[in-house]
Formats: C-alpha cells, sequence, structure tokens
C-alpha cells in the first residue's frame, strides 16, 4: 500500500475536491439500511465496462451503495429512454453516466449529454486537473480546478437553425442570472476549499455584450463579496497559450460553455490525457459524475486496454458528495497507489498494462487499507 507521504499526497491533491453545496439544497439520503441508490447510466463505447468495474469494486470494499442501472445509447433513439433516465436521475438525486455519442448525421437528434446536463439544470460542471508523478508529461506541478457553466451558451448547447438554403443561424444566449449563479458557485467552490485565484476566461473584446456581461459580473462580485480571492481576467485566445506554456500559474478557471469545453479537454491533455480526470456536474437539486472529456472511447471498446482512472474517480468525487468520506478516501489511496507505487500504467499513458490488472491492484490495496481511513 503507499507510503504514509504518498497518502499524504493523494488526499492533498490528487482526488480532494469537493463540490460546494448551498445551504437548503436537497442532498439524496441514505435508504434502505443506511444504503444511497445511485442512478448508473453506462452510455456508449466504454462506459459498459467501466461501469462493471465499478461495481466490482464498490462490491468488494462493501461501500454502501446501490446502483440502479438504466440504458441509454445512442443506438436507441427513442425519447421515451431519455425520460426513463431522467426519472431515475431525479428520483434518487446522483448518478454516474459514461459518455453517449451524438450522432453527427442524424440532425434531429439531440445529444442525450446536453439534454441531462439542461433538464437536471447540472449548471455548474468541475474537473480538478492535477499532475499524477509517475505519469509521463511535458508539465509538473499542475493542480487547477476547472469550472464552467454547464447549461447556456447556446452555440455549444445547439440553438441553431437554417434561415434559408445555405445560411445558417446559431444563436448564443446568456443571461445575467446564469452568470451569477455560476460566478457566485465558483468564488464560494473556492473559499470552501482553501483556493486563492480565480481566473475568469472570456472574449469580450469580440462579444461586448454577451460576453461583456460575463466578464463584467464576475469583477463586480470578486470586488464587492470576495476580495480576499485574488480575481483576474484572460481573453480565452491568450489563456489558451498561457495554459499549455505556463499551466502552474492558474488555481480555479472560471469559463462560460464553450470555452470551458476546450479548455477544459487542454487542461487533460496537459496532465496525461482524457483517461485521468474526471467531472462533476451539480445544481441545486441533482448532481451527475463522469469523465472529465466526455467521449466514449468507442475504438478501444471490448479490448481491456482503456484507462479506468477517469471513471474511478468519478467514483470517488461521488462518494465525496455522498458524504462518505472514508469510503473516498480509500478508494484514491488504492487508486492513486496503483499508479505511482506499483507504477501500473495502461497505454495511454506510456504502459502496458490492462484494464483488468489496474482493477486487480485496486482491489488488492482496497484489503489492506483500514475501513476507517485516516481522516484529513
Amino acid at each position: 500500500m503507499a507510503s504514509k507521504s504518498l497518502a499524504l499526497l493523494t488526499r492533498r491533491h490528487f482526488s480532494s475536491i469537493r463540490p460546494h453545496i448551498y445551504p437548503g439544497t436537497r442532498l439524496p439520503h441514505a435508504k434502505y439500511g443506511g444504503r444511497h441508490t445511485v442512478t448508473m447510466l453506462p452510455g456508449d463505447g466504454i462506459g459498459p465496462e467501466m461501469m462493471e468495474h465499478i461495481k466490482r469494486i464498490f462490491s468488494f470494499a462493501h461501500f454502501p451503495v446501490d446502483f440502479e442501472t438504466v440504458e441509454l445509447n445512442s443506438k436507441d433513439l427513442n425519447a421515451t429512454s431519455l425520460e426513463f433516465a431522467l426519472m431515475a436521475c431525479e428520483r434518487n438525486g446522483i448518478a454516474i453516466k459514461g459518455n453517449i455519442e451524438t450522432k453527427f448525421d442524424h440532425p434531429d437528434f439531440i445529444s442525450r449529454n446536453v439534454e441531462i446536463r439542461r433538464r437536471l439544470d447540472l449548471y455548474a460542471n468541475i474537473l480538478h486537473c492535477v499532475s499524477i508523478p509517475t505519469v509521463p508529461t511535458r508539465h509538473k506541478g499542475i493542480d487547477i480546478v476547472l469550472i464552467r457553466e454547464n447549461t447556456e451558451g447556446r452555440e455549444y448547447s445547439g440553438l441553431e437553425h437554417e434561415t434559408i438554403k445555405g445560411v445558417i443561424e446559431s444563436i448564443k444566449l446568456v443571461t445575467r442570472r446564469n452568470i451569477e449563479r455560476i460566478a457566485r458557485y465558483t468564488f464560494e467552490f473556492a473559499a470552501a476549499n482553501n483556493r486563492k485565484k480565480v481566473t475568469a476566461v472570456h472574449k469580450a473584446n469580440i462579444q461586448k455584450l454577451g460576453d461583456g456581461l460575463f466578464l463584467q459580473v464576475a469583477r463586480d462580485m470578486a470586488k464587492a463579496e470576495y476580495p480576499y480571492i485574488e480575481f483576474e481576467a484572460m481573453i480565452v485566445d491568450n489563456a489558451s497559450m498561457q495554459l499549455v506554456s505556463r499551466p502552474q500559474q492558474f488555481d480555479i478557471m472560471l469559463m462560460p460553455n464553450l470555452y470551458g469545453n476546450i479548455i477544459s479537454n487542454i487542461a487533460c491533455g496537459l496532465v496525461g490525457g482524457p483517461g485521468l480526470v474526471s467531472g462533476i456536474n451539480v445544481g441545486d437539486k441533482y448532481a451527475l459524475f463522469e469523465t472529465g472529456t466526455r467521449n466514449t472511447g468507442t475504438a478501444l471498446a471490448g479490448k481491456n486496454v482503456a484507462n479506468p482512472t477517469a471513471f474511478i474517480r468519478a467514483a470517488v468525487d461521488m462518494l465525496r458528495y455522498l458524504g462518505l468520506d472514508a469510503d473516498a478516501h480509500r478508494l484514491s489511496d488504492a487508486l492513486f497507489a496503483t499508479l505511482t507505487e506499483q507504477c501500473l500504467h495502461t497505454a495511454d499513458i506510456g504502459g502496458s498494462e490492462k484494464t483488468s490488472t489496474l482493477i486487480d491492484s485496486i482491489i488488492d490495496n482496497l484489503a489492506t487499507t483500514p475501513k476507517e481511513a485516516e481522516a484529513h
């Protein structure tokens, strides 16, 4: 099992962020003898096999979580399937999912991923991109939290139409209410997680009204309500360059929807790629946990070669959201030891191990860890 120094590094940096939860937020409560029920949406690509690994780990470790599996994938174009999945998410209050492929060749096919976030009002998307010591990357010492508005900025969400043949209008729609909501969430998150600086990413030099409002709201809120948190603003072009040249300068990045999608993928690449980072989606009522880059990994499906780290970290985030901190620590430490002390890596991060080898190692590490993990 990991040494004491590795365990401390795990808990301090690897998977230690906690989604900020406002007072009065309805949290899912444990049912049936203290057990939580979580909706599981396997999705497409590697999602189904990764969800089976998660269920195996949870069963072995006796985590008090039961999964209600609901099939929702790109092969089923029936709108009823989406409604069943949404009802399950609303009933349980919390979900873990694989990515659902969005069909490019079906103009009327609505992204199930976007629709779930919109219908459940999961307005905040949070990624924690942190360097893992044994993963080869160009930069070291990265520890960035990316917070993205998840429900508007319709140039991402697909509000577009063809006015006349060959002329497409794609509309960007933003509101002060939702900008204020994501900005306040970000500053409250910074305070709750002892983060010192927020960088707002924008294109207000060109989109003077839409991004201008985003920048004004964030800047005014920082000055009036959070003077103890350093605030800076950066145009998205420059932010992209700064991120790949000197990422250590960033602490928390606050972004509208489309910029957040692009910047988040860059940040995931900087720490080793899409197989390593989880994504948290939260609103006032519900929460959903998934991989950070939202790709299906279809080419890897069924080959036992995909990196399970992002999915396992999503499960850690979910445990922490449920208040099961000791279980979250155990799983995070077991995963971190697999990647660092045992140095077991899949091909995407320079190794040759199979998915199942990493899962077996995580289970072995859990077996040697006390059930009452040391608190932070």
